[in-house]
């Protein structure tokens, strides 16, 4: 049950911390403002494909981050106590 705690731990950090930086980059319009991290995207029209890329891989790191820590956390011992369950009515 470790091992799932520590995969989902990883994941979460892992791409929480990509998504910060992206963010960083392209969330804070400025550091004196108070919407650092949570301001719409604002790309300009000469924004290049890196840009671009950059935002897709924001999004995609966030929910990942998200969906990746529940499934170790919530979804795979669910998903192991039910079988339990289920293994111990059929005998």
């Amino acid at each position: 049950m470790a091992d799932e705690f520590v995969k989902g731990l990883g994941i979460f950090t892992g791409a929480g911390l990509a998504w910060m930086v992206l963010a960083g980059w392209y969330r804070t319009p400025s550091f004196e403002s108070q919407e650092q991290l949570v301001s719409p995207v604002s790309l300009s029209d000469s924004a290049t494909m890196f840009d671009t890329l950059g935002v897709l891989l924001m999004d995609m790191f966030f929910w990942f981050a998200i969906i990746g820590a529940l499934t170790f956390w919530v979804g795979i011992p669910v998903i192991r106590q039910a079988r339990e369950a289920l293994e111990e009515r059929a005998q």
